[in-house]
């Protein structure tokens, strides 16, 4: 099972600072998969009404020091990493990947599994770790 801080090595998680830059390279990603507001929040493990601190999160303040919070930022960027292992030469599809539907799950898009909480941001990790090469 791959730990949720494997895709941060040498950060040290307590630190504002580090989770300053966490927050903006998890905002960053958002960006690329081009996710709703309502998602983000979800991916994060908060409520989709939470808007308002996504808002400051893109606004440069750092992630709460929440081990679930930062272990979702984890699993995203190790989605994030597979993704750009798997397809190296197509930046574009790595980031659309996310939002395909995927006959692997059913003709479900991995962002809907990943949206089902811990296990399912857990789970897409898994599935794109043994497709990475």
């Amino acid at each position: 099972m791959p730990d949720c801080h494997s895709a941060l090595p040498d950060i040290d998680l307590h630190d504002v600072e580090s989770r300053c830059r966490l927050a903006k390279m998890i905002m960053r990603l958002f960006d690329h998969w081009r996710l709703p507001v309502r998602d983000q929040a979800v991916l994060l493990g908060l409520s989709p009404k939470s808007g308002t601190t996504i808002a400051r999160y893109r606004a440069g303040r750092p992630f709460a020091d929440r081990q679930d919070l930062l272990g979702r930022a984890g699993h995203l960027l190790g989605i994030h990493q597979a993704l750009r292992s798997i397809f190296p030469h197509n930046i574009e599809l790595a980031y659309r990947w996310v939002s395909q539907p995927n006959k692997q799950f059913g003709n479900t898009a991995p962002i809907e599994i990943m949206k089902q909480g811990y296990e399912g941001l857990l789970r897409i990790r898994r599935h794109l770790e043994l497709e990475a090469p």
